[in-house]
């Protein structure tokens, strides 16, 4: 909305921007789930504990949204073709969670490996205090980045969600790496 207005021999001129903001919600066996999409793209997935009282439909536009997060939690879908809105996040967390985004299904990336990719191997806390702090789960897969030795370590979901996800993904390499956490006493 442009709007124009004349105030004691002054113009001004007033620019509303109203923008698109819509939230849905979903229900699955990981949890509910809580998005958020803007004009520009996927701004927020979370996992909440409770959905709200009242739930009305999901807007259309949440749809494709909405179908390729289900496909991903059914085991149908390996990858997202949704835009993202980066808005907000802070340069080199967007750094971080798009390389954390080019992690393959079903394969999982260390702290470290990511500090040295990014050419930073001394960043390793910051690398994940990027991660911890990803708005949008799944989409970024911040559940497939494990601590410098292999271990399952932070996510702010719990730690139990987090090896669903990667069972999900990939079965018989989670079992296998489990295995050798429980042979080694971590």
């Amino acid at each position: 909305i442009n709007c124009r207005a004349k105030f004691a021999n002054t113009h001004v001129r007033i620019f509303i921007y109203l923008a698109m903001h819509i939230e849905a919600f979903l229900s699955s066996s990981f949890g509910h789930i809580r998005i958020e999409i803007s004009e520009n793209g996927l701004r927020s997935l979370s996992f909440v504990k409770d959905l709200p009282d009242e739930v009305g439909d999901n807007p259309p536009a949440a749809v494709p949204y909405i179908r390729q997060i289900e496909e991903y939690l059914e085991g149908d879908r390996t990858s997202f073709d949704l835009e993202i809105d980066w808005s907000g996040v802070p340069p080199f967390h967007q750094q971080v969670l798009k390389m954390v985004r080019t992690i393959p299904y079903g394969k999982t990336r260390t702290y470290k490996q990511l500090a040295m990719v990014l050419g930073k191997p001394g960043a390793i806390r910051a690398v994940g205090q990027a991660n911890g702090r990803n708005p949008i789960a799944l989409v970024v897969p911040c559940h497939r980045v494990l601590g410098t030795n292999g271990q399952l370590t932070g996510y702010a979901y719990g730690l139990e969600l987090k090896r669903q996800l990667l069972e999900l993904e990939n079965p018989q390499a989670f079992h296998h790496q489990m295995a050798m956490f429980e042979e080694a006493g971590l």
